[in-house]
């Protein structure tokens, strides 16, 4: 029986959340699922000790399906990841370029690369995964056909990469939340500057959710996303996920939270976490 500790990820082994895994927590045995509610059902019941989900991208926007399911997980954030999004194009050992005619992978990661596959004169492909279409080429050889995903997915799958990084922006990057069942990990160090994320759904009050912000400005907290969603498909269920630079125990943040809470019926810190380096980058 292994002893290593285990991060849960979504998608099939090869994937990017699988290289965000394996650069991060090198020393961690990987659990790929299925779908993000296999994930997070994994983290909680200990399969896994931590998972990597990915909350946004810089091109594509937010995983919406991950701001759904944070609220009610019960997980907590202990950190962030920001990964730069590289695309390969890969088909079976000995298949060169000339004879491809097919690309294939995620909608999301072809529109990603719509100008290089288009240079290239390929058509394209949907599949559901972006590893999964390596491994499906890898189980079906094909020499009209290659798969666009992560250099990972052609290592697993002994694929050859015919063109590399095709993504058409070089600034393409998904960040990563590090998630954990543990209800009260351990605080970041106070030599680290510091994210705090949290939901709230404000009182049915007029100009509430104004009032409800009010405080960050007033104390000088830096809100650095705010996003709205629905509840359970309600129009009148708004929830929002917002997320701040500094630590709930900082006097500036403790005012701004105390003012958010007279205006809210629901409020929730999902995490505090070091931000990641990545954030100071021009």
């Amino acid at each position: 029986m292994s002893t290593l500790k285990t991060i849960a990820f979504q998608g099939e082994l090869g994937a990017n959340s699988h290289e965000a895994c394996r650069t991060y927590f090198p020393d961690y045995e990987v659990l790929p699922c299925a779908t993000f509610e296999e994930a997070f059902e994994a983290i909680k019941t200990g399969a896994a000790q931590l998972g990597m989900i990915p909350i946004e991208n810089s091109i594509a926007g937010r995983v919406a399906d991950v701001h759904h399911l944070l609220p009610a997980s019960g997980l907590k954030i202990i950190g962030e990841r920001f990964k730069p999004i590289r695309f390969q194009l890969m088909a079976n050992k000995g298949v060169t370029l000339d004879s491809v005619r097919t690309a294939v992978s995620m909608p999301i990661a072809l529109s990603q690369c719509r100008h290089s596959l288009k240079r290239l004169g390929l058509s394209t492909e949907g599949a559901g995964d972006t590893a999964g279409a390596a491994k499906a080429l890898a189980a079906k050889p094909d020499p009209a056909r290659a798969a666009v995903a992560p250099a990972l997915a052609a290592e697993i799958y002994d694929l050859d990469i015919l063109a590399r990084d095709i993504e058409d922006e070089r600034h393409n990057t998904t960040r990563f939340l590090v998630m954990t069942a543990d209800p009260a990990p351990p605080a970041p160090s106070f030599t680290h500057r510091c994210v705090t994320s949290f939901v709230f759904r404000v009182r049915n009050l007029p100009a509430a959710l104004y009032k409800a912000l009010g405080g960050f400005a007033t104390n000088g907290v830096n809100m650095t996303k705010l996003e709205s969603y629905m509840e359970n498909g309600a129009f009148t269920a708004t929830f929002f996920y917002a997320e701040v630079d500094g630590r709930p125990e900082d006097r500036s943040l403790a005012l701004a939270f105390d003012e958010l809470k007279f205006f809210s019926e629901k409020f929730e810190i999902l995490g505090v976490y070091p931000a990641d380096p990545f954030r100071d980058r021009g």
